[in-house]
């Protein structure tokens, strides 16, 4: 049987498409490299992990990222490879400890208690994953920056408070209280707070309460306020939560543009 020569056309213009689609989804693939980087912060095995595009050559502004109160859940993977995607080397460091994750919300209250309670510990824990990120080869150790979800708000602000230099912090739904005032002197770059107008966990007068220690130590910030938005509003619950989650990662590559210029 002979194949009209239109017909042959057709499917080798359809093989060579086709081929060339899989060839640009394997190179895509391959330029986003992941891997699991086991360091120690004093006798406490830690074990964070590192997402960058590997296509990318010579050194690189990046981001260090600190885990909610779920610690490496996959919502937080998903979150280092949301803003890895915005060109940025990202490391989300380990505060809880190697293969610590808390399977339940009681869980979860119990781990970051210790740290709430333990400020030195937490910092401690913090510089460790941030000075991992800045030894990266790919890492240009001028420009880097900090995002905390949740939990991870309360503890970067506990890092960049160290001196700890950064160019800015982003704390998206954090939580505020017990910092010592005067700490907020030792901030080196630009704070960003993303954070809802209802929030039971962090209210208002813990915000604000932050805000005057910056304003104090003249701080350069800014906050946004999302109407009708409660507590981890990156994983929305009702409409305004929704458009918090899609204006929170507007402001986020926003601010890290404007201060790492990549």
């Amino acid at each position: 049987m002979k194949i009209a020569p239109i017909k042959i056309a057709r499917l080798t213009s359809f093989v060579m498409a086709t081929a060339a689609m899989v060839l640009q989804a394997g190179a895509a693939q391959a330029a986003t490299k992941t891997q699991w980087i086991d360091y120690k912060q004093g006798n406490t095995a830690l074990s964070g992990y590192l997402i960058y595009d590997d296509s990318v050559q010579g050194r690189r502004p990046a981001v260090l990222m600190i885990h909610d109160r779920s610690g490496f859940s996959e919502n937080t993977l998903a979150d280092a490879q949301m803003i890895a995607k915005l060109g940025y080397v990202v490391f989300a460091e380990d505060i809880f400890g190697k293969g610590v994750v808390p399977k339940d919300v009681p869980e979860m209250t119990k781990l970051i208690t210790i740290y709430n309670n333990d400020r030195p510990l937490m910092r401690a824990r913090a510089l460790a994953g941030f000075d991992v990120l800045k030894a990266q080869p790919m890492v240009d150790p001028t420009k880097l920056a900090a995002v905390g979800y949740c939990f991870g708000g309360t503890t970067g602000i506990e890092l960049i408070e160290t001196g700890a230099p950064l160019l800015g912090f982003i704390s998206v739904h954090g939580s505020f209280n017990n910092f010592t005032p005067e700490g907020a002197k030792n901030i080196k770059g630009h704070v960003l707070i993303l954070h809802g107008a209802e929030d039971p966990v962090a209210p208002m007068e813990e915000v604000n309460s932050l805000i005057s220690q910056l304003r104090a130590a003249k701080v350069d910030f800014e906050l946004n306020l999302y109407s009708g938005t409660t507590h981890g509003f990156t994983r929305p619950q009702n409409p305004s939560e929704v458009r918090a989650d899609e204006q929170y990662k507007v402001a986020m590559a926003r601010f890290f543009k404007d201060i790492l210029k990549p």
